[in-house]
């Protein structure tokens, strides 16, 4: 911990955080527990632990709790998938069918239900850059908008991180056509499952041991893993849900118990290391990862990415320069759409007008379904975690408040 007013920040200001989380979430019950930090200019300035970890045994937050990430996985298997990049093994305009051949023949969705599809060929083959930015035409099985997603529930497609093989999943897909016609829209998708899939069979190494090996080892994030082992179980949360996933509606009353952490599946090793939203972690760990982002690629001596690859993977890469009010055909996903963009594995704001949250422009974020969070502002050389168990993320605004809190704590901006 750090001065707050030698880094350009009010200590007064901060404590509002703290004080805002817990009147507001945590003794009204909406949230079970909350842990956030506030990193800038190279020294931590907030650091706070509310709450319990498991409201039904009455047991404490602690700073080493274990959480489910949920879609937070998706920036770190975009950053393997980058390594790969920069190693000259695969390029953003690779066809996905060059390493997916059973996926040569995809077409686009005419008509039809999983008893027969009436499809149209696509306008262009489905590239590595489709996966990264989610214009690949894949889909959600939650987002509830038509016959594929139904195909997706029914198949079980990526809806339990725990179920099957990577290959599996991806022969499932193989069979079943593509909303759009990649390029054409920005959809939230099982795309950065597929990702993990391409890291193990690029790299010739088992998808979660890439991870291990090449991004957790190097940045000491010694607790982040597919499955909880059974010497730290004591540390793993309690998840609740407030309502379902996909959807605004809240249920009264304090939220039921989702997945209790004596039982959980996360605690029995699984095949499928989900890429889009199969790890746990901690608020030490991916607190590491966040402050390897804004340095670039690198923390502590450990480079991972270059300048220059993080640059490309945080500029907008949807289509014109679009945000995702023109772009999205998603009914839900970890980001609002106003004046936000997508990069390769990240949200990336590109009108902090338009998006009428306090912000920078090029700052970058992704969140996970259990209201997890975290953003990566490089012009005002900060980045914040913030950590909770809730399903879904869109049962309440915490993330925009979140932000507001922080950049109104500023006594100093670069710009």
């Amino acid at each position: 911990m750090t001065k707050p007013e030698s880094i350009g920040l009010s200590a007064e200001r901060l404590a509002r955080i703290p004080a805002f989380l817990e009147e507001r979430y945590i003794r009204t019950g909406k949230l079970p527990c909350a842990q956030v930090q506030v990193w800038r200019r190279g020294a931590l300035a907030l650091d706070e632990v509310l709450g319990l970890a498991d409201r039904e045994r009455n047991r404490p937050l602690e700073k080493d709790a274990i959480f489910r990430i949920y879609s937070m996985t998706k920036p770190v298997t975009s950053v393997a998938f980058m390594m790969l990049v920069e190693q000259g093994l695969v390029a953003l305009d690779d066809p996905v069918a060059k390493f997916i051949p059973g996926w040569a023949n995809l077409g686009v969705f005419a008509a039809g239900t999983d008893a027969g599809w009436a499809t149209t060929p696509l306008a262009r083959p489905m590239l590595m850059i489709d996966l990264l930015r989610h214009t690949s035409g894949l889909t959600y099985g939650f987002q509830m908008q038509g016959n594929i997603d139904a195909a997706y529930r029914k198949l079980k497609v990526a809806e339990d991180l725990r179920l099957g093989t990577l290959q599996e999943f991806i022969d499932k897909l193989a069979k079943l056509p593509l909303v759009f016609s990649p390029g054409e829209s920005w959809n939230y998708s099982v795309s950065t499952d597929v990702l993990g899939y391409l890291v193990e069979t690029i790299s010739g190494m088992p998808f979660a041991d890439f991870l291990e090996r090449n991004i957790f080892q190097p940045l000491g994030m010694v607790d982040t893993a597919f499955t909880v082992p059974a010497d730290k179980k004591h540390r793993l949360t309690a998840c609740y849900a407030a309502g379902v996933l996909g959807s605004r509606a809240v249920k009264a009353g304090p939220p039921p118990l989702q997945d209790d952490p004596e039982t959980s599946p996360y605690l029995t090793p699984t095949d499928f290391p989900s890429g889009g939203g199969g790890l746990t972690s901690t608020m030490a760990d991916y607190m590491r990862f966040a402050r390897m982002l804004l340095n670039g690629g690198e923390l502590d001596g450990a480079r991972l990415l270059s300048p220059k690859t993080l640059q490309l993977m945080t500029a907008n890469h949807l289509p014109g320069g679009k945000d995702l009010t023109q772009m999205s055909k998603s009914l839900f996903s970890e980001a609002t759409y106003a004046g936000v963009g997508f990069g390769l594995g990240f949200g990336v704001t590109v009108d902090p007008a338009a998006s009428m949250i306090p912000g920078s422009k090029g700052d970058f974020f992704w969140g996970g379904a259990a209201s997890t969070f975290f953003w990566v502002d490089p012009v005002e050389d900060l980045t914040v975690v913030f950590m909770t168990q809730l399903l879904p993320s869109s049962a309440y605004a915490v993330r925009r408040e979140l932000r507001t809190l922080v950049y109104s704590a500023f006594t100093e901006s670069a710009t």
